[in-house]
């Protein structure tokens, strides 16, 4: 149902779009420094989609990704940048770099897309942050709210009703397991599915996390219909009513994606 999920050309562009015309746009709000002056740190990137709207902009960025495959695809896309020293494309846990060892690794803005959900040890994560920004430099997340009505990831189930039944990834571990197995779905799919029950993050655990580790919000928008889904499905964004925004256990279950630009207090 969702091939555009294993074509990478095709998922490449829909990442670089939807940064070109919703990410850097809420960005460019909050954060005034002109881009083309910035250094772009994007983690979990992927196949750089989303970094290579940035470089579009003139700004020069690195990549990191986790695995090895996806980060080879990148080096693919972003060859013409790389070759001409705009970007960089890093294979290697995020945890294994360290702002004590490499002074060079600092950042006017990093950016996460659809990557914060899937992290363990948020908070510590989060924390970490901060020791790769510049001064002034800021943090921009977007990502899917646990409790929205696809939180879960299910869309990479294979079974059809599956794939587009809303939030039965709510229900306890051992009941969402027993349906994914009554269904069919590969183990390795189970196992995916279930580690993103673990580390799914809501928008109140969020909201804990920064005030834990003293970061100021700089500002955010609620999405009723994620700006992905305009190019995976051909739906208009919408943000949520205002009122809906307002009111934390329900925004948890309306909100198909949280922006959030944060810095250190």
């Amino acid at each position: 149902m969702y091939e555009f999920h294993k074509d990478k050309s095709r998922y490449f562009s829909m990442q670089r779009e939807v940064s070109h015309h919703y990410l850097i746009p809420f960005i460019r709000q909050y954060f005034k420094k002109p881009l083309s002056n910035c250094k772009i740190l994007e983690i979990g990137c992927a196949e750089a989609g989303v970094l290579k709207a940035f470089l579009d902009e003139h700004a020069t960025g690195v990549g990191i990704e986790l695995l090895e495959t996806r980060a080879s695809l990148a080096r693919q896309f972003l060859a013409e940048d790389i070759s001409a020293g705009r970007a960089e494309i890093i294979n290697k846990n995020i945890y294994d770099v360290t702002a004590v060892d490499q002074e060079s690794f600092k950042f006017d803005l990093i950016v996460l897309k659809d990557v914060i959900e899937h992290i363990p040890e948020q908070s510590k994560f989060i924390a970490r942050l901060s020791g790769f920004l510049n001064p002034g430099g800021v943090v921009f997340f977007a990502y899917p709210p646990w409790q929205m009505p696809f939180g879960g990831h299910q869309q990479i189930c294979n079974h059809k009703l599956l794939q587009v039944l809303p939030w039965f990834h709510l229900l306890p571990t051992k009941i969402y397991r027993l349906i994914l197995r009554l269904a069919g779905e590969k183990n390795y799919t189970i196992q995916e599915l279930i580690e993103i029950k673990e580390t799914g993050i809501s928008i109140g655990q969020m909201y804990q996390i920064l005030k834990h580790n003293n970061f100021k919000i700089l500002g955010e928008k609620f999405w009723f219909v994620n700006p992905i889904y305009k190019y995976k499905f051909g739906l208009r964004p919408r943000v949520v009513f205002y009122w809906v925004s307002t009111i934390p256990y329900l925004r948890n279950f309306f909100v198909t994606a949280h922006y959030i630009i944060f810095n250190k207090g």
